[in-house]
């Protein structure tokens, strides 16, 4: 069966052309841009269909939290929802040291996009069932099966993740199955000290952190930025 992509184009529509036209950034308090999306776009879209909103951006622009207030304030407007983030779908450590990758996890290959693929696939053709949706645990450092559920019910799925709008290594399948994504679009200086505290919090070495910043994360970070002119709306969060 075909995916069908849910198009809310005239929500969306409008608020792009209110910018300077798509991929500028609308710039507002991250609580301020989720209820404005709430609002203006998600709560008009039909009830009687499913749709995927994706939040894109580099390690450490604050997608996981971004995601938690947007599942918020769509439960609080009596919008059922579901949560399915990206990072479940990272390889398992086991399988990273198997295949000489451990030293570059987080990388686009250090995924299984395909399974993620076939989860988005799920949620959209197969309303009538319960999908369970894994996650990542920074605790254990690794993906854990089955953490969320996504009933029947949900009428919005939000995912995010840093390579959404990826156009090779098997993520160009994933764009088309999202009905919007929204790019986070934070000043790059700011990234370094929070994922270096990220970092440390997990059991890293102050060095260890910083070397992995500077090798891993923020390579990736600048491919992420590439993506940018992708996205329906790119949000510019300021505190």
């Amino acid at each position: 069966m075909a995916e069908e992509r849910v198009q809310p184009a005239g929500p969306v529509g409008r608020i792009v052309t209110s910018m300077n036209g798509p991929g500028s950034a609308r710039v507002g308090t991250q609580r301020a841009l989720i209820d404005e999306l709430v609002t203006e776009v998600l709560a008009p879209l039909p009830e009687d269909r499913r749709t995927i909103v994706g939040l894109c951006g580099p390690p450490g622009s604050g997608k996981s939290r971004a995601a938690g207030l947007l599942v918020g304030a769509l439960t609080r407007a009596g919008i059922e929802t579901g949560l399915a983030p990206m990072d479940g779908f990272h390889l398992s450590n086991a399988q990273l040291d198997a295949r000489g990758a451990r030293g570059r996890k987080g990388a686009p290959d250090t995924f299984d996009v395909a399974g993620f693929r076939e989860l988005l696939r799920r949620m959209r053709l197969r309303r009538d069932e319960t999908v369970y949706a894994p996650d990542f645990s920074r605790r254990l450092d690794d993906p854990v099966a089955a953490v969320h559920a996504i009933e029947p019910s949900a009428r919005v799925v939000v995912t995010e993740g840093n390579y959404l709008l990826f156009d090779t290594g098997g993520w160009q399948e994933i764009r088309p199955l999202l009905d919007l994504v929204i790019y986070l679009d934070v000043a790059a200086g700011t990234l370094t000290p929070r994922l270096v505290r990220r970092h440390r919090m997990g059991g890293r070495a102050r060095t260890q952190a910083h070397d992995w910043v500077r090798e891993v994360d923020l390579p990736n970070a600048t491919a992420v930025a590439r993506t940018r002119g992708r996205a329906d709306l790119v949000w510019s969060p300021v505190p």
